[in-house]
């Protein structure tokens, strides 16, 4: 007798596990997760493929908790407190993880490097660095990296949102000399303020290979604690021979959109 491919899986695969105690009502909340206008219990005893009792059971369970509601004969949906807190913890995990798959996703579509920052005093901290998934030559930035922000996209960006007229920048730069990393760089107060002042009415920040020579930048705003101040800036930084600067501002609107950046 032939065996078939089938007949072989048969036999050789061992039969779907069969779900209890927590690892059912678990079953029932994902399953739950996936039906925000809400779900039958006929239905989500479908989806799980246990019997309509047991089912039941965990929907009890998760009412109890908070987890479940109940919005009419049979009908169910998230419950508001499993809601309060997933987005309690999605608040509370860090910057950088939050942003991740966003950054890859810039990296992919761009071919160039894009990194999350954070303003800490006159430098901007690398949070997170993705390079992209081609290219031979890579930018030497490393995560936990300053560089000044005065001449970094990012950098401007975010003292744009802190210094909003030519004495809060006057203030800030205090007696300091504004360091030119290259002959593009900004420093003065003045120069620096006209910049701000570019950056407020843009809604972005660019770096025309004003903090190395043959990189150029642009920066979006990132609101992850709070709809008002940037936690930080999205930035695409890219090799000048391969993506001009022209190249990113042309395609701002794309990387508002994939960052979900305010105009």
């Amino acid at each position: 007798m032939i065996q078939t491919t089938s007949d072989a899986a048969s036999k050789d695969s061992p039969a779907p596990e069969k779900l209890v105690g927590a690892d059912r009502t678990l079953a029932v909340l994902a399953a739950l997760a996936t039906y925000p206008d809400g779900v039958s219990l006929e239905e989500i005893t479908s989806a799980v493929g246990s019997p309509k009792p047991t089912v039941h059971r965990a929907l009890s369970a998760l009412r109890r908790a908070g987890f479940a509601s109940q919005t009419g004969p049979g009908h169910y949906v998230l419950g508001d407190d499993f809601l309060r807190l997933a987005f309690a913890h999605h608040q509370a995990r860090p910057d950088h993880v939050r942003v991740e798959d966003t950054l890859t996703a810039l990296a992919t579509r761009f071919g160039e490097t894009v990194h999350y920052t954070a303003l800490d005093g006159d430098s901007v901290v690398y949070r997170s660095k993705i390079d992209p998934p081609t290219g031979a030559v890579r930018l030497t930035s490393v995560v936990g990296g300053r560089n000044p922000a005065h001449c970094t996209a990012a950098g401007k960006l975010l003292l744009a949102h802190r210094l909003p007229d030519l004495a809060a920048v006057e203030t800030w730069v205090g007696d300091r000399t504004l360091e030119g990393r290259t002959e593009h760089s900004v420093t003065s107060a003045a120069g620096l303020h006209e910049q701000l002042e570019l950056i407020r009415a843009r809604g972005y920040g660019v770096d025309d290979q004003e903090n190395e020579p043959g990189v150029n930048c642009l920066a979006v705003p990132a609101f992850l604690t709070g709809p008002t101040t940037p936690s930080g800036a999205i930035s695409v930084s890219a090799l000048a021979y391969r993506t001009p600067l022209s190249t990113l501002v042309a395609d701002v609107e794309t990387i508002r959109a994939m960052t979900g950046s305010p105009r």
